[in-house]
């Protein structure tokens, strides 16, 4: 199946400090990783473009985008949480990273590509309605599900997150949607405390063990997410691709290892193929272990590709 790897060199110029575990060698990382096993050849490549204020204002509230583009630095850093910073670049970073989703979803439809896999940051999946969280400021794989509501007509589309963090942010906007079903798995407890008494018709959350290793995650998603998933027939898939519960990422405490990542994105790909055309657009979220990060994301793309 034809692949587009979604990207743009601006995500790189954001940098929240030299110690700062979301940093600009995740996606290079990744890049050489394909390019080393011969995939990056096999992958249809495209700029991400800017997000629009129209297309941000699907999910984030008009006042808190304001708040972003004012706060935006000419020089140093602004800290809008505890984990998250903005240097000069990192707007335009973030509205790439949320336009590679509406790009990807553009591209699919079209049928010039069968999915994409968004190598993009900062990430998105822990950005509210009207706030930044967690390293991330806009929620990429938000506005590419809205995008893809609003603009091609669909009335069905999943959301599957298996970052190691629950995606509260991507709840947060779509709690009160019922075309949108989130499925999630996220260890638990841990930050950011949410998710865990969460279970309606169309969000599915499974939290998940310190400790948990590919078995238990593979029965958690076969049990939970996948019979949800068929129940609901989506009509485009979204994927929230974190790769921080690898066995070998000291940021959590999750034992997945490369196969699981590629299990569960085979496992999703035969939902889409079933019930949507095969359509997939995702997004990398979260991942920090660079060696780790590189062969989960290949197994992923791979799959994809597969």
């Amino acid at each position: 199946m034809l692949v587009g790897l979604i990207s743009h060199p601006l995500c790189l110029k954001h940098d929240m400090g030299v110690y700062h575990p979301e940093c600009p060698q995740r996606l290079t990382a990744i890049e050489d990783h394909l390019i080393a096993q011969g995939l990056n050849m096999m992958l249809r490549h495209y700029d991400a473009p800017a997000a629009t204020r129209e297309q941000l204002e699907r999910v984030h509230d008009a006042a808190y985008v304001d708040e972003i583009f004012a706060r935006a630095p000419v020089e140093g850093y602004v800290q809008l949480d505890e984990d998250t910073l903005m240097n000069p670049y990192t707007l335009e970073a973030a509205l790439r990273a949320a336009g590679s989703a509406v790009l990807g979803v553009d591209l699919v439809m079209q049928g010039e590509i069968a999915s994409a896999f968004c190598n993009v940051r900062p990430p998105g999946h822990h950005a509210e309605h009207d706030r930044a969280m967690g390293f991330c400021i806009f929620n990429n794989v938000a506005v590419g599900a809205a995008h893809a509501l609003a603009t091609h007509g669909l009335q069905r589309v999943a959301i599957v997150d298996f970052d190691v963090h629950h995606g509260n942010g991507t709840e947060h906007i779509f709690a009160a949607e019922p075309r949108v079903l989130f499925c999630s798995t996220f260890q638990h407890p841990f930050y950011p405390h949410t998710g865990a008494q969460t279970d309606t018709p169309h969000i599915v959350n499974v939290p998940l063990p310190a400790g948990a290793d590919g078995a238990v995650f593979r029965e958690a998603v076969t049990a939970h997410w996948l019979p949800r998933l068929e129940a609901f027939v989506p009509e485009f898939v979204f994927i929230s691709a974190g790769f921080d519960g690898h066995i070998e990422d000291d940021m959590a405490m999750l034992a997945l290892r490369e196969d699981d990542y590629r299990w569960v994105t085979q496992q999703i790909q035969a939902v889409a193929r079933r019930h949507a055309q095969g359509r997939i657009v995702s997004l990398l979220e979260g991942g920090y272990e660079l060696h780790a990060l590189a062969r989960s994301a290949f197994a992923h793309i791979d799959a994809l590709v597969d």
